[in-house]
């Protein structure tokens, strides 16, 4: 054995990586085979389960120790990457999106402003860059979606399962906000934005959000007389785009038809985004990843130039060293780490699955990883500089009044400190909720390109076509839900009980498959096979100890702290609730009903048998193509 560049790889152009393994004869077009080192495998399980037409090894050959190239065919078609950089740019585009705009600045300013930047960065280097390395790993080691990758532990194949219900379920009312940005960005071509101005109904109960009312609120701002009223950029969002119920006890009502229509449009955008699965996805990541760096560069130019907008940043970045104690902040700090990077939700896996198999994935996870906190930071700034204008033109000094949560934060405040600018607020209004839906867009091709994977996956004979428009017209049916006069009521319980809950579940899981069931020195060894290079300790203790007990913890805190899901003060109805159990549930029995199967389905006479092999890889396990799948048996054997 001895170090080569990796072009002798069939299949692969990537740029050589020095001191990958490499065997002594690389074979041109066939596998070399040598004595009896290596596991014998079927054609079937080489491919992975699929069928691959190759003259078999003659046995006089194994047998005498003789060696001979045999031909072998191509593996059954999977997509890649048209260039190594599309699947950089998807990744930015997957995972810098609302999370960096929408909800960091308010966690941020909720819990410590710049003493919470912080806990997140320590977050970040233990949590967050350690298990996004470890799922673009293992998935192109593999060239298995979220759900075929546990090919290396069956007895876990429901944490892929789970996993892809999280995703559905967050993929389903995703599109939903996506329709509701829509909305504002075409209502933002008119002369005079909408939820600037008082409609007649509101009369007595509503404060212009325009410029032009900035004066007479600075007059009576501490007066009684604003003290019980809204402003119009509420109302606008509540009774106008979302026509909101005050409770769900008699129903959520029928679906509103411009968000409808908007809903569609929206997945008609991702469906054409993914009709060639990632030959297409891959082209639009260039614009999907950098349009809303754009768009944020001018806001923040803009931002900064208003009055006030220094306070607004100083109020951000501005440290409280008392809450870095409070481990409130540090359970914000993961869950927004977590959430943010779109870790262990299937995605990272699924998107580095289509890689050539030497692709430096340690590099690209760097990237992503430092160009997500450093968006998220960018984001702050901008926000809370055009926050600070509002604070300064609404005649209050605490930034923090100014800000509502939630979608609040999206369709309230930052709409209402717009319609304040006094130069164009159409335009700026327009950049805003375009980079809006293009980081959704990006968030949302990456979900739905999971959720295809698998279907793929399990379907090899099912095009990508066929596997988008099944998505996209079930994504328009469950998504009409939250686009009722309910649906935000839906959507908060269905994203607490079927998303967030469920995921820090199934993360440990995935965790504990990965580096204690599979474990961590195989996947180092992997990793040496794949990329010429071991990982270092660093990577070791994240992987095997220091996440996996953080993650943990992070639970029992959730546990300890969990209280009743409210929206807006309002108490479910006891069926809600029921629903929403029901919905967790369902994600976690996908262990134990997979677990099961998996033992049913191992080879082994006693059930002690089965179920010691059921932790343990399958005979396909491994690279995908049969010339790197037999090196690396012989890899393996030999280490």
């Amino acid at each position: 054995m001895e170090g080569r560049d990796n072009n002798g790889f069939i299949g692969d152009s990537s740029p050589s990586i020095a001191g990958q393994f490499r065997w002594n004869t690389p074979p041109s077009n066939g596998v070399h085979v040598s004595g009896t080192h290596g596991v014998a495998l079927t054609d079937v399980e080489l491919a992975g389960g699929k069928t691959v037409h190759r003259t078999s090894v003659p046995e006089e050959i194994a047998r005498n120790g003789t060696g001979t190239a045999i031909p072998v065919q191509p593996t059954a078609d999977r997509d890649q990457w048209g260039k190594g950089v599309e699947f950089l740019m998807s990744c930015i585009a997957m995972s810098v999106g609302l999370g960096n705009v929408w909800r960091f600045p308010f966690v941020a300013l909720e819990n410590g402003g710049g003493a919470f930047v912080i806990p997140y960065i320590i977050v970040l280097l233990l949590v967050g860059k350690p298990v996004y390395y470890m799922e673009m790993i293992i998935g192109q080691f593999s060239s298995r979606g979220s759900v075929k990758v546990y090919d290396m532990a069956p007895i876990m194949r429901g944490v892929g399962y789970g996993q892809i219900l999280s995703t559905t379920i967050v993929t389903t009312y995703y599109a939903s906000l996506m329709a509701t940005t829509l909305r504002y960005l075409f209502d933002s071509f008119q002369s005079i934005l909408p939820w600037a101005v008082c409609e007649d109904s509101w009369a007595g109960n509503c404060i212009p959000s325009g410029s032009s009312n900035t004066s007479s609120m600075n007059d009576l701002n501490n007066t009684l007389v604003l003290s019980n009223r809204t402003s119009s950029a509420e109302l606008y969002f509540t009774k106008v785009v979302l026509k909101e119920l005050d409770g769900i006890d008699d129903g959520i009502g029928l679906p509103d038809l411009r968000l409808t229509l908007f809903l569609v449009l929206s997945w008609s955008l991702v469906f054409l985004t993914l009709i060639k699965g990632v030959k297409s996805s891959g082209k639009a990541s260039y614009f999907l990843a950098l349009f809303p760096y754009v768009v944020m560069t001018v806001l923040l130019i803009r931002a900064c130039t208003l009055p006030g907008a220094v306070d607004g940043i100083v109020y951000f970045l501005k440290p409280q060293w008392d809450k870095i104690y409070d481990p409130k902040v540090w359970y914000a700090a993961v869950t927004q780490c977590f959430f943010s990077l779109s870790i262990c939700f299937g995605n990272i896996i699924m998107y580095s699955s289509y890689n050539k198999f030497r692709h430096n994935v340690y590099r690209d996870a760097t990237i992503v990883t430092s160009i997500d906190t450093f968006t998220s930071l960018l984001a702050g700034c901008t926000i809370f500089g055009i926050l600070g204008h509002l604070a300064h033109v609404t005649g209050k000094t605490d930034v923090g009044n100014v800000v509502k949560s939630d979608a609040g934060l999206a369709f309230i405040s930052y709409p209402e400190a717009i319609a304040k600018f006094e130069v164009l607020p159409q335009a700026f209004s327009v950049l805003f909720f375009l980079m809006l839906f293009v980081l959704g867009i990006g968030s949302n091709v990456a979900m739905t390109s999971c959720v295809m994977t698998v279907i793929k996956d399990q379907f090899p004979k099912v095009r990508n076509w066929q596997a988008a428009t099944i998505i996209a017209i079930c994504g328009v049916l469950l998504g009409s839900i939250y686009v009722t006069p309910g649906g935000q009521y839906v959507l908060k319980l269905v994203d607490y009980y079927g998303a967030s809950s469920i995921a820090l579940v199934l993360a440990i899981a995935e965790l504990i498959a990965i580096g204690w069931v599979y474990g961590v020195d195989r996947l180092c060894k992997d990793t040496e096979f794949m990329l010429g290079h071991r990982p270092n300790l660093y990577w070791r203790l994240c992987w095997r100890w220091i996440t996996p007990l953080l993650m943990f913890v992070i639970l029992i805190y959730n546990l300890i702290t969990l209280e009743p899901l409210m929206y807006k003060q309002y108490v479910y109805p006891t069926i809600a609730y029921d629903i929403g159990w029901c919905i967790f549930a369902f994600g976690l029995l996908q262990l134990p009903i997979w677990a099961a199967y998996a033992i049913y389905k191992q080879s082994g006479k006693t059930l002690n048998e089965k179920i010691k092999n059921s932790f343990k890889p399958t005979a396909a396990w491994g690279p995908l193509d049969p010339v790197t799948h037999y090196e690396y048996k012989k890899f393996i054997d030999e280490d």
